[in-house]
This record gives structure tokens, C-alpha cells and sequence, in this order.
């Protein structure tokens, strides 16, 4: 496609993604592992639980020795001794016995079920069940007596060896995003480290000499930077590491200078601000090469492309890793629907995740008023959706400044290139935000 050439959105989308490659596998810890994607199946070394095990603070008993156990008439058992959750050598559980059983202690031989300690008298002498005795304690010696109250079946207040998963089995797939219970279940199967493709990196840097940090007086002529922000929080949303780049000033040799600087730990860089045709558009001054002569297939494009807001956009690849650059435009609302648009797929992407792309829904407009697109153009255009009754309402209008309205809207209402309008009533696509 020639320079010149206005890019649809998709082909713009299609190029990217048709450059990203998923971030090679790495082993790691399992506190380090979190947000990444699995890169092969998990299987379980040993059932979970490795072994039967009480559910309840009780009683280990045989179901023949409660069987018609009542208030009236409870059942009198020989207490053998105690088991706490950790404890080996198990007392074997007779005729007429009970062993005083705590929660997620494993079931000694003999006893078919567990009464709670609700069921009865709590222990001769006072001896109440419900007091957790330490892990790895010991059996105590026989002594003293329990009433059971009710019968109970067979396996009653048993968790049953592999109840959870059988060894063998597939705990996690290949492809799993690892979240806290992901964690949680490798850590219970006893798996220290794992294989995944690591999150990747994405320094997002801001740039315009009007740009002044939060927190810091303005001058006459200066706005915050709020993109920076927006981008860096939008990045690790969609699962990556990101690192934020104070803004840089409209100089070329300074926004060079500071690229370089960042290109150790990113995996992908992406650069607000910049790129369209005015005087000071120093991103596009300073990337727009055709490439760099050390290091050949590096460069990036600048393009303009058929949606609103979002039109100028900056794709390529620089450095000696020829790592993915993205350069966004300036005004909030354009480059944080170009994020959506384009880098939250890209970041997925070199995630690994087969899921790319933000999901979509057919909504009722419910509006006072047409809204009109520009002939050509695809509109992205703010919204609140409404899940129950199917509908979608505009927030604010469709200035590429307005970021009060983003802050209020969960969706991006979508009129494609071949309308000029979208009347109430009428269905819409929408981009779900969140």
C-alpha cells in the first residue's frame, strides 16, 4: 500500500498483528508466573486430596457402633486418641472406639465416617473436640468416653482421596491465563515453577512541551498528561508490564535519545502524540524514516487511516530486536480508542492468548437523536451499554478532547464506513470496555 493510501482500520490491525510473535516460553516461580499464559498442559502428579480426610472438627467412628444413636439413647464410645491434621501413625479404629478427629486430619484405619462434635457431648471430662491440636502432634493415649447423639452413614464428613483431581489428569490447559486460583491449584498439585510466556513489557511515552506531571503547577498554555496515565493503566489491564515514561519535549534528538533509552526492558513501545502534520509533530520527525541504515528492516510508517477519532497512527519496528512500536495520536479520546483498537491486540497477542480482541455486543441505540458518522470513515463513538434491557446510550459528544465523557462511558458504539447516520432504534455494534 502506497504512503499516500488511506488504511481501513482493519488492514492497519491486520498488519500489526501479522508482525507480533508471541514472547518466547520461560520457567517460572510460581509468585512470578501470575498473569502469564501457560504454554503446555499441566497434568497432576498425586490425587487432591492425597488421602481421606475429615471435613468437620468430630469424631472417627464406625456407622455400626452409631447406628440408632439418639439423645435419648446415644451411643457410648471408647475415645483411642486424637488425630490432627498432619499426623502419622493413625490408632486403627475398633468396635465400640471412637478417635477424636480434626478438620482435614486423614482418616485412620477402621473409621467409616465422622460424627461433628455438634452430635455429641463434646468428650468426657470436658475434652472439647472443636480445640485444634498442633500439625504433626501425635496421637494422645486412650482415654475417656464420647455420647454420640445421631447415626451417620458410611463416608459421612469425608473428603474422599482425589475428590478434587485424580493423578493424571489435566489441571490446567495449555493456553490458561494464571490468576490466583490457577496459583493456588499448581501450588496444591505441588508444582514449584512453571512454563509460560512471560508478560510482556510495554513502555508507554507521552510527548508534547505543553505536558506537565500531575501534581505539578501548570503555566500558562500547559495541560496535564493524562495519556501516559491512561495508556500505562490501559496496558497492564490488558495483562502486560507496563513502565511510563515521564513526557518527552517536541525535539527529535531528545525523543531518539529517550526511545533508546527504553529499549533494554520493552517488549513493545508505544508513543503518544506526535504524528500527524503540524509543525511540532516530533514523534513522526523523529521515526518516520523509511528505516535505519544499522539496522535494516527497522522504520516506522506513518499513515493515515478511514476511522474518527484516530485518523494519523505510527507503526514499525526499531532497534537490534526490531521491537514493535506503535506511535498513537495525542488528543486522549483518539489514542486511547487507538489502544483498544490496536495495541490491546498486540499485547495479547504476544501474550500468546487466542482471545485478542475486546468482545463485542448488537445493541438498540436509545438516543434523542441521530447520530452521523463521516462518509468513509468508521466512528468509534462513546457509550454506556445496558446488559438487561440490550440498549446503548452516547456519552458526551464526538470531540477526540472530551475525556470527562471516556471516564462515564463502558462501551465504544461502532458505526461503521458505509453509514452516514445511525437513527434511534436502530442496532448498533459495540465494543465492550471492561
Amino acid at each position: 500500500m502506497s504512503s499516500g493510501a488511506i488504511w481501513s482500520v482493519d488492514d492497519h490491525l491486520e498488519d500489526i498483528l501479522g508482525a507480533i510473535r508471541p514472547l518466547d516460553p520461560i520457567e517460572l516461580q510460581l509468585p512470578d508466573a501470575q498473569g502469564c499464559v501457560l504454554v503446555e498442559d499441566v497434568t497432576v502428579p498425586v490425587a487432591l486430596p492425597p488421602f481421606d480426610n475429615s471435613s468437620m472438627d468430630g469424631y472417627a467412628v464406625r456407622t455400626a457402633d452409631v447406628a440408632g444413636a439418639s439423645e435419648e439413647y446415644p451411643a457410648v464410645l471408647t475415645v483411642i486418641g486424637d488425630v490432627a491434621a498432619g499426623s502419622g501413625g493413625l490408632p486403627a479404629v475398633g468396635p465400640g472406639q471412637a478417635a477424636r478427629i480434626m478438620t482435614g486430619a486423614p482418616l485412620p484405619p477402621g473409621a467409616e465416617a465422622v460424627v461433628p462434635v455438634e452430635w455429641t457431648d463434646g468428650g468426657a471430662g470436658g475434652g472439647a473436640a472443636s480445640t485444634m491440636l498442633p500439625a504433626g502432634r501425635a496421637p494422645e493415649a486412650a482415654g475417656g468416653e464420647v455420647r454420640v447423639h445421631r447415626p451417620v452413614e458410611a463416608r459421612a464428613h469425608v473428603r474422599a482421596r482425589g475428590s478434587d483431581v485424580q493423578a493424571g489428569e489435566v489441571a490446567l490447559a495449555a493456553g490458561t491465563v494464571l490468576g490466583p486460583p490457577q496459583i493456588g491449584l499448581l501450588a496444591a498439585i505441588g508444582r514449584a515453577t512453571v512454563r509460560v510466556r512471560p508478560r510482556p513489557r510495554v513502555v508507554v511515552l507521552s510527548t508534547g512541551s505543553e505536558l506537565v506531571q500531575p501534581g505539578e503547577a501548570l503555566g500558562e498554555g500547559q495541560i496535564y498528561d493524562s495519556n501516559s496515565y491512561a495508556l500505562t493503566a490501559a496496558a497492564r489491564d490488558a495483562g502486560a508490564l507496563a513502565y511510563r515514561v515521564g513526557a518527552v519535549t517536541d525535539d527529535a534528538d531528545e525523543l531518539r535519545a529517550a526511545i533508546e533509552d527504553q529499549l533494554i526492558r520493552a517488549d513493545l513501545l508505544v508513543t503518544t502524540g506526535g504524528v500527524s502534520v503540524g509543525a511540532y509533530d516530533v514523534v513522526k520527525e523523529a521515526l518516520s524514516s523509511a528505516g535505519d541504515e544499522d539496522e535494516p528492516g527497522s522504520g516506522v510508517e506513518f499513515r493515515k487511516l478511514a476511522m474518527q477519532p484516530g485518523k494519523p497512527q505510527g507503526f514499525g519496528s526499531i532497534g537490534p530486536e526490531h521491537t514493535p512500536l506503535l506511535a498513537l495520536p495525542g488528543n486522549p479520546v483518539s489514542s486511547y480508542v487507538s489502544f483498544e483498537l490496536f495495541v490491546r491486540p498486540a499485547i495479547r497477542a504476544l501474550m500468546g492468548l487466542k482471545e485478542l480482541h475486546r468482545p463485542r455486543a448488537r445493541a438498540v441505540l436509545k438516543a434523542d437523536k441521530a447520530l452521523t458518522s463521516p462518509e468513509g470513515k468508521r466512528q468509534f463513538l462513546r457509550g454506556t451499554y445496558d446488559r438487561q434491557d440490550g440498549t446503548v446510550s452516547p456519552v458526551g459528544g464526538s470531540g477526540s478532547h472530551l475525556i470527562a465523557a471516556l471516564a462515564h462511558a463502558d462501551c465504544l458504539i461502532v458505526i461503521p464506513e458505509s453509514q452516514a447516520s445511525a437513527e434511534p432504534g436502530a442496532e448498533v455494534d459495540v465494543v465492550l470496555l471492561g
